[in-house]
């Protein structure tokens, strides 16, 4: 079985074909100028320094780009990264496929689409109940194949509705187990929530933020798409269904310094605020965890404020976990 770009150890060489997920042009201390790669394959992703580069270069190795990555796998200040030997373009002509260098989601669209939809039917209010159905029929293809970030959590192809159905999972067990909450609302804002970023993300592919997500931002994209489904089937723009829908998704990063326009100020919408965040986090670990020998730490996570997480030694592999393919 051939090697993946995530399968090799520390100190080991290797020589593949991979796609550069993203591609900045930094300065060193020297003034001189480097490109800092992200390269990806269906395994995951690593960097990599291309130093003594040039404008052409950037414009040669540009994010999206297919190419033969010559080089070793090592480590630089707890991280793991490639020490590049030689870059080569790939050509069209060679006939590798972007999408045979996306990661994708655990599970099966299908699947993933038939256990929402359960959560949907449970969603009693009728002006919740159609406006979510509305808007999961409106953005099916992208929901169902965009990732949920760009490169932090569940950046993979399906991420968003893998995303979306394990926090529907984990909403189903804190309104088992607190009957005040209002179930409906909870799980109508937990399919809603990120449904903005098929419009802030500009695909699966080497993925980017379109000008929307730059300049208004995927809370406010779906406060507006819900606005327009509201209009389009002539509900009442005025009623306190909408109104707390509308803050459910404004106010689920939590905080100001988060990007959140308002602050939950609703049972739900704190419950919302906390799950998102816990399963975040609990894929970014895990995720990371993946790639870690048992008995040491993983890499610093900037998500989780640099902290480092230990496997232990008689840890089970990780290799088939669900939310880790």
């Amino acid at each position: 079985m051939l090697k993946r770009l995530l399968d090799y150890n520390d100190g080991e060489e290797l020589d593949l074909v991979v796609m550069i997920k993203s591609s900045q042009l930094r300065h060193t201390k020297n003034d001189k100028l480097f490109l800092v790669l992200q390269f990806s394959d269906g395994s995951g992703e690593i960097r990599g320094n291309y130093w003594d580069a040039d404008e052409s270069d950037a414009e040669m190795f540009s994010s999206g780009s297919i190419v033969e990555l010559n080089g070793k796998r090592e480590e630089y200040q707890g991280r793991p990264q490639i020490k590049i030997y030689s870059l080569r373009v790939v050509g069209p002509e060679e006939g590798y496929d972007l999408s045979q260098f996306v990661k994708s989601a655990p599970e099966r669209i299908d699947d993933m689409k038939e256990e929402i939809n359960k959560y949907v039917f449970e969603i009693l209010n009728p002006t919740w109940n159609r406006i979510v159905r509305y808007l999961l029929k409106k953005w099916d293809k992208r929901f169902f194949d965009y990732p949920a970030g760009k490169s932090n959590h569940h950046a993979v192809r399906g991420g968003l509705a893998f995303h979306t159905l394990s926090m529907l999972r984990d909403a189903k067990g804190l309104a088992d187990n607190y009957a005040q909450v209002n179930r409906s609302l909870l799980y109508a804002g937990c399919i809603l929530h990120d449904m903005g970023k098929v419009l802030e993300l500009s695909g699966s592919v080497a993925t980017q933020y379109t000008s929307e997500g730059n300049l208004v931002g995927h809370l406010v994209l779906i406060d507006e798409q819900i606005m327009m489904a509201a209009q389009d089937m002539k509900l009442d723009l005025g009623s306190e269904d909408l109104l707390l829908l509308r803050h459910m998704v404004l106010s689920h990063h939590g905080k100001f310094e988060y990007g959140s326009p308002k602050l939950p100020q609703l049972l739900e919408a704190e419950l919302l605020h906390r799950i998102d965040d816990l399963d975040a986090a609990v894929y970014a670990i895990t995720n990371s965890l993946q790639h870690t020998k048992p008995g040491t730490f993983t890499e610093p996570l900037l998500s989780q404020d640099g902290r480092r997480y230990y496997r232990p030694k008689d840890d089970k592999p990780l290799d088939n976990a669900k939310h880790l393919e």
